[in-house]
């Protein structure tokens, strides 16, 4: 079951759930994250037999989507429904998951659950609710491949859904979420799902909100911006952290040309949603999700590799009315995103053999 921890928790209905263990420990924060924006919610569903499950972001109000994908293994859906050439301007979820392309399967159970609810594109007396994914890679967690991500496990995360502080770590689409794997799979640490917020107080934005919400399964380490240190990545044989950005510049490190079956072992994938309450066009919001790019540039190295489908969807609620500075709104995502990387791995647990940031000796 959900272990409640705190404020921690990803909704008081996922208690009835059955969902694997999940914000171990946890910290209570002022910052609630991603729900920090007006008309939002987050649902988590975690399995319990291994480290797998989907996060999902819900508006129900509708809410202006856009995405950037930069990784060269994504696996997504209705990506292409975002251009801000195509007829549809809206969402209303955004599904990150686990379970590699199998995990896409949430999304069917997101649409019934949106149905249910009588949300959605209308369509003569129905409606067909707009439901985006991305899924990172996690097959083999825990020793299996399956149970993986599926139509029940989307239903489940969206009946969860609340406006309360978003729960971090091995939860929802981070629960088996790995980092640092440039030394091969027994090199990797924990990471894991966080999110964070920014809300501006003065001046001419002041009521602006712009948060983040990130799965990191990424093949480099997470490094914090603020002091360039490395938080979490490649381990070394007496648990030093051997830097990535060093073994990329020495040539050490895994050799995906002398182990192909390691290189095809894409276990990566840094997937996002950042958003805020301003209003905006599609084509600014896929300015917003561009931005926030530079986020995962600055918090993971290296990112966007060819084994990596990393993926930023923006969404735009519009509950702040008025012009918007979307040049400040892009640059406050990137800031919010590598936030919430940070807090994925600070708010990672151990699991057995792959050590989290807060058990480095």
């Amino acid at each position: 079951m959900f272990a409640q921890c705190g404020l921690r928790i990803a909704a008081l209905g996922a208690l009835a759930l059955g969902a694997w263990s999940v914000c171990l420990a946890e910290e209570a924060t002022d910052d609630p994250g991603l729900t920090a924006v007006e008309g939002l919610r987050v649902g988590q569903y975690t399995y319990e037999e291994r480290p797998t499950g989907c996060t999902v972001v819900l508006a129900l109000e509708g809410a202006v989507g856009a995405v950037d994908v930069r990784g060269g293994a994504p696996a997504t859906r209705e990506t292409a429904l975002l251009s801000p050439h195509n007829m549809i301007q809206e969402l209303h979820a955004v599904v990150l998951t686990g379970g590699s392309a199998y995990g896409l399967d949430a999304s069917g159970g997101v649409m019934r659950y949106l149905e249910e609810q009588d949300v959605g594109y209308r369509v003569g007396a129905g409606v067909v609710p707009i439901v985006v994914a991305a899924s990172l890679m996690d097959l083999g967690m825990g020793g299996a491949s399956k149970p993986r991500p599926d139509a029940d496990c989307g239903y489940r995360a969206a009946a969860a859904a609340g406006t309360g502080p978003v729960a971090q770590g091995n939860v929802g689409a981070g629960a088996g979420a790995t980092v640092g794997k440039m030394g091969g799979r027994g090199s990797r640490m924990k990471g894991g799902l966080g999110s964070a917020s920014i809300r501006l107080e003065q001046g001419s934005s002041a009521g602006l909100v712009v948060a983040a919400l990130v799965a990191v399964n990424a093949v480099g380490d997470v490094i914090d911006p603020a002091t360039g240190q490395v938080v979490a990545g490649v381990r070394g044989p007496n648990d030093e952290l051997l830097d990535a950005r060093a073994l990329l510049r020495s040539g050490l490190g895994r050799d995906r040309r002398a182990s192909r079956r390691e290189a095809e072992n894409r276990e990566n994938t840094t997937i996002a949603v950042v958003a805020t309450n301003a209003t905006l066009n599609q084509a600014e919001a896929t300015r917003m999700a561009q931005m926030a790019h530079d986020g995962l540039a600055r918090s993971i190295v290296p990112s966007h590799t060819p084994g990596d489908g990393d993926t930023v969807f923006a969404v735009a609620t519009g509950a702040l009315e008025g012009p918007a500075d979307v040049g400040r709104i892009g640059a406050l995502a990137a800031e919010a995103l590598a936030d919430a990387v940070l807090n994925s791995v600070r708010h990672a647990e151990s699991l057995p053999g792959i050590l989290a940031v807060r058990d480095l000796p």
